[in-house]
C-alpha cells in the first residue's frame, strides 16, 4: 500500500464532529473534489452512501465461506461416522444426522469467521509486513480526517483547501508520503 502512493501528496482535512464531517464529504463532492478516504475513530452511518462507494459484496463471500464450512462438517461427519469409523451401538448403527447439527453449526461459523479475516485482510492491502499510512494519529481517538489525493484532482491545493474549511474542518494539513 506505500508503494502505490510514494511521492504523492495528500490534503488532510480534520474535522471534530462526525455530523459536520458527513455533510462535509457531500458538499466536497458537489465541490467537484475527489475524496480518496475519510478517517473515523467510530462507524459512521451513511459515510460509504456519501462517499459513492458501491454497496459491498462481503454477505456473498461470508454465505460461501460459511457453505463450504457446513459442506465440509456434513462431509466429515458422513465419512467419519459411516465409512472410516462406524459406531455400533447395541448391535445397530447410531449415525443419526441430527445428533451432528452443532459440528455443521460450529463449522460454518470457523469457516466463515476465518474466511472474512482473510478476505479483509486481502481487500485492504493489510498483512504483517505491511505498515499502514498514517493521515493524522487523532483519528484513532477522538478527530476525523478527510483524506484529497492531490495527483487525482484537477482543482488547486489553495482552492481546496478553502473548500475544506469552509466545510467545517477544523485545520487543514499537507502530507507527502
Amino acid at each position: 500500500m506505500s508503494d502505490a502512493h510514494s511521492n504523492s501528496k495528500f490534503l488532510v482535512g480534520i474535522y471534530d464532529d462526525d455530523d459536520v464531517v458527513l455533510q462535509a464529504v457531500k458538499d466536497v463532492r458537489k465541490a467537484g473534489v475527489k475524496i480518496h478516504e475519510v478517517y473515523s475513530p467510530f462507524p459512521i452511518h451513511g459515510l460509504d452512501v456519501a462517499l459513492g462507494h458501491p454497496r459491498t459484496k462481503l454477505g456473498i463471500a461470508a454465505f460461501l465461506f460459511g457453505l463450504t464450512g457446513t459442506l465440509t462438517a456434513i462431509l466429515l461427519t458422513f465419512y467419519t461416522e459411516g465409512y472410516d469409523w462406524p459406531m455400533i451401538v447395541g448391535g445397530k448403527d447410531s449415525y443419526s444426522p441430527i445428533i451432528y447439527v452443532p459440528i455443521f453449526f460450529e463449522l460454518t461459523v470457523l469457516f466463515s469467521a476465518l474466511g472474512m479475516v482473510g478476505t479483509f485482510l486481502l481487500s485492504n492491502g493489510l498483512g504483517p509486513t505491511v505498515k499502514p499510512l498514517m493521515y493524522d494519529l487523532r483519528t484513532t481517538d477522538n478527530k476525523f480526517a478527510m483524506t484529497i489525493d492531490m495527483s487525482k484532482n484537477d482543482i488547486g491545493e489553495g482552492d481546496i483547501e478553502g473548500i475544506l474549511k469552509r466545510s467545517g474542518a477544523a485545520e487543514v494539513n499537507v502530507k507527502q508520503f
